[in-house]
């Protein structure tokens, strides 16, 4: 009989991680397929197989050199960065609904995105006036710092307001951050409030978010930085795991809690403020991909990490696909189409959180 016991939770365990190992596996032909997908859609449509070809001759290749250009200059950068962007905002959100114990959390709660909202946005702003040398200095890459100094900034405060003696109160954070993101959130409305027309103009579109700016520069300004914070945040996964039965629980399992707790919410950082410097306010992405995949292959953030990455970079591929064929030859802000995904099923988990769903 205690044979029988011990051999059935090894079993159960192995079924789940084999169940997880394939549900990454169909996730990345997923993103692969995706990938290719986005390549091709456009006013310029090139077929699937059409798109291999072209990336496989290479970006020198002479042959159709205009569809060669349309690949190679202006869909690739726009699909690695989108991928990027969804990855870093998927991932985020897993990472901070697991260090706060809390299926509705998100980067946006804890003030990253309005710190790096307000940063680019007083760019957008004092780049004609107080910050015009500065905007000159930095040139196309003068929003994206700006995003990523404020994003930056907001975690310090954050972080200095929320430790004490070396720890870092969890409850303490959460009600920080959504101080700091008020606070944010009406410098903002004062900065609009100064703003002309035209930068009225920019900023509305930049906090609606989009990828109609992403280009090569880009992409290597902001996407090592969002690479290397998702590949840190991959080893995070036994420690988030033990973090959910409470930090006291986690502590006597050998979890360093405080230096994970530091490390999550930096890398969390780095990885939404780089993704909002280049894309903008994406929304509802880091609440959406974790719980989506929560319920389809359970909570352990060992795949739930890796999954998240690849389903948010799925997710916004997909949406930029729709943004810039719905409304073509205009093109639609990203943020309007995640909200219209995430704002219902946002409303859908708080109805089965207190047992009014259907299912």
């Amino acid at each position: 009989m205690s044979l029988a016991v011990g051999i059935l939770p090894r079993q159960r365990e192995g079924d789940r991680a084999g169940r997880g190992t394939v549900a990454l596996g169909l996730l990345l032909l997923a993103l692969g397929a995706c990938l290719v997908v986005s390549l091709g859609v456009g006013p310029a449509g090139l077929s699937p197989a059409r798109v291999v070809e072209i990336l496989l001759a290479g970006p020198g290749s002479r042959e159709s050199m205009g569809e060669t250009v349309i690949v190679w200059q202006i869909r690739l950068p726009r699909a690695l960065l989108g991928a990027l962007v969804g990855a870093s905002l998927g991932v985020s959100g897993a990472v901070m609904q697991g260090l706060f114990r809390n299926p509705l959390a998100d980067p946006g709660l804890i003030g990253i995105s309005s710190g790096s909202a307000l940063g680019a946005v007083s760019m957008i702003v004092g780049a004609g006036g107080v910050l015009r040398t500065l905007a000159a200095a930095l040139g196309g890459f003068a929003l994206p710092v700006a995003a990523f100094v404020g994003g930056l900034a907001a975690t310090s405060v954050l972080y200095a307001i929320a430790t004490r003696q070396g720890r870092t109160s969890v409850a303490t954070l959460l009600l920080a951050g959504i101080a700091i993101g008020a606070f944010a959130s009406a410098a903002l409305g004062l900065l609009v409030y100064l703003s002309d027309d035209q930068q009225l103009r920019d900023i509305t579109f930049w906090t609606l978010g989009g990828l109609a700016g992403a280009n090569w520069p880009k992409l290597f300004a902001c996407g090592p930085i969002m690479l290397a914070a998702l590949l840190a945040v991959l080893t995070l996964g036994r420690s988030l795991n033990a973090l959910t039965l409470g930090e006291a629980e986690a502590f006597h399992l050998g979890i360093r809690v405080q230096r994970v707790k530091r490390l999550a919410i930096f890398l969390v950082c780095a990885a939404t403020g780089a993704a909002v410097a280049v894309a903008g306010v994406v929304g509802f992405v880091g609440i959406v991909v974790p719980h989506m995949l929560r319920l389809a292959i359970g909570a352990d953030h060992r795949v739930l990490l890796p999954g998240s990455a690849l389903l948010g970079a799925i997710l916004l591929l997909l949406a930029d696909m729709v943004a810039r064929t719905v409304a073509s030859p205009a093109e639609l802000p990203i943020g309007i189409l995640t909200a219209a995904l995430g704002a219902p099923f946002f409303l859908w988990l708080l109805l089965r959180r207190r047992g009014l769903a259907a299912f």
